[in-house]
């Protein structure tokens, strides 16, 4: 399900050797050179640098470490749940849950669907936010993961090709630190957010996101926008250890610890609900007018 030289790249990074990780897996240090080799030129990459004293990982090799660990265990748990699924009935919606997409709001209204559909079941299916996460879980929802809850709108389904389902409208607010000069306000306006750097998803990721771009840069220019690609754990804690603002939405307010949700005087908001494929199964359909009828 994956490239296997990445498990052989793993073990590399662990033990600091390529004679070391030869010993663990079994093979002949050539063979390992080998497969750092090839796995380098595929990617483009040079994923270590070496020295008289040993193997230390580039930063493209962090980056890459982080996100091979999770890819493996991804496919492990994914084959996993794929021996579960075929013990079990067909009755069963595995609902994405992570840090950015919380299943608490579908929860929510768990009570009611389930007077109109009482043979469902839930499965609450744990993942990490990243940019190749978000691609891959999005765009292949029903195999593994059947829906998830998040922000959208017409822009961002286009471009993780899937469906969704308004469920509500999330006022947008701003994350502070809690040691911010603002994190003592209960609302926050324009003129507060000036001379700070304020961060952004990039243009293009939501219509509703750009009218807010667009309004700071033509009426508001002393406030610095700053683009991010993805929203993740790692953004959040940019926010609090940089001290700068970051877009968030009500639904986040117990995402960081150490950050404070504010709303701030102004209309925008962005559609809140429930992300499934651009062609679900039965009991997808079944589950998404049972929310329907509930909301």
């Amino acid at each position: 399900m994956y490239n296997l030289q990445l498990e052989t790249f793993i073990v590399v990074a662990d033990m600091g050797s390529f004679n070391k990780a030869a010993e663990a897996l079994y093979i002949t240090p050539p063979a390992v050179t080998k497969q750092i080799n090839l796995l380098e030129k595929d990617l483009g990459l040079k994923l270590f640098n070496r020295t008289h004293r040993g193997l230390a990982l580039t930063e493209a090799g962090k980056s890459l470490y982080r996100d091979a660990k999770y890819i493996i265990q991804y496919c492990k748990e994914s084959v996993e749940r794929a021996r579960k699924a075929m013990e079990e009935k067909d009755n069963i919606i595995r609902i994405g849950t992570s840090p950015m997409t919380p299943a608490a709001p579908i929860m929510q209204l768990w009570a009611k669907v389930q007077k109109e559909c009482p043979d469902i079941k839930l499965q609450m299916i744990p993942y990490m936010n990243s940019l190749e996460s978000a691609r891959e879980i999005l765009k292949n929802l029903g195999e593994n993961i059947d829906i998830v809850g998040g922000i959208f709108d017409e822009t961002m389904l286009k471009l993780r090709q899937c469906a969704g389902m308004e469920l509500s409208r999330q006022r947008i607010c701003c994350a502070v630190s809690v040691n911010h000069r603002l994190a003592d306000k209960e609302m926050l306006t324009f003129q507060d957010l000036y001379g700070e750097n304020f961060l952004l998803m990039h243009r293009g990721w939501s219509n509703y996101v750009d009218e807010l771009r667009d309004d700071i840069w033509k009426n508001h220019p002393q406030i610095n926008v700053v683009d991010f690609d993805i929203y993740s754990v790692d953004i959040f804690n940019q926010c609090e250890n940089s001290n700068d603002i970051l877009m968030v939405v009500e639904n986040w307010k117990d995402v960081h610890p150490l950050l404070k949700v504010i709303p701030v005087e102004w209309k925008y908001t962005i559609p809140y609900g429930i992300l499934y494929s651009l062609e679900p199964s039965d009991l997808v359909k079944k589950f998404l007018k049972a929310v329907k009828k509930a909301v």
